[in-house]
């Protein structure tokens, strides 16, 4: 887990054991979100019409959804969000890969600023750029939440202030040029971004995970 090769929060490169789970191929997207909403009453996001979302975007990637509302969404389904541990190994499959399909970047295989599509795309659309384990949209599209907290990995020496129980781990870059924070290529598996939970916008998504102790 983790890089040596770019941001000091990436780093060290560290080995972690995990116990077997499950992770939804896909990104949840609006049609799914709705049914959470139309059953628990929850508010619907700000970018949904009333409460209902564009029908042309069913099948994209639900957006503007804070923290809260993806693991509550997730425990609805009988489901948790992934740990970032979890994320980045079904990312990277066994060999450590920087990107979903290898080491190499090409924005061909995900909804990359650098395509300028300015926005989401359907979940799945890009195949050529799934995981080793088949999971999809691992680079691109929407960051997605996790369940960790944004804290320092073993044997980090660089300490900063935004460590700590404070802000949650989101992974896998997302559709917006993010250079105005100075990121760089957000779209690599080690990549790490961190919010404080309430927040919500155009770029946040999410998709569940489960425990192998469970059925999927």
């Amino acid at each position: 887990m983790g890089s040596d090769a770019r941001w000091p929060d990436e780093g060290p490169t560290h080995t972690v054991y995990l116990e077997g789970f499950y992770l939804d191929k896909f990104e949840v997207t609006n049609a799914r979100y709705k049914k959470f909403v139309d059953a628990t009453g929850r508010p619907a996001p700000m970018d949904w019409s009333g409460n209902t979302h564009s029908p042309d975007l069913a099948d994209h990637p639900v957006i503007f959804v804070t923290w809260y509302d993806a693991n509550d969404y997730c425990h609805w389904m009988d489901k948790r969000l992934a740990t970032d541990m979890e994320w980045e190994k079904a990312a990277r499959g066994a060999n450590g890969r920087w990107f979903p399909w290898g080491n190499d970047f090409d924005a061909k295989k995900a909804n990359v600023p650098q395509l300028k599509l300015g926005g989401t795309t359907p979940v799945g659309k890009f195949p050529q750029g799934n995981s080793p384990y088949g999971v999809a949209d691992m680079s691109g599209n929407v960051w997605e939440w996790t369940s960790s907290w944004y804290k320092a990995y073993p044997g980090n020496r660089r300490p900063t202030e935004n460590y700590g129980e404070k802000y949650r781990v989101l992974k896998g870059g997302s559709w917006i040029n993010c250079s105005g924070y100075r990121c760089g290529i957000s779209a690599p598996n080690f990549n790490r971004s961190f919010f404080n939970p309430g927040t919500k916008n155009n770029g946040f998504g999410f998709r569940c995970a489960k425990s192998l102790s469970t059925s999927p």
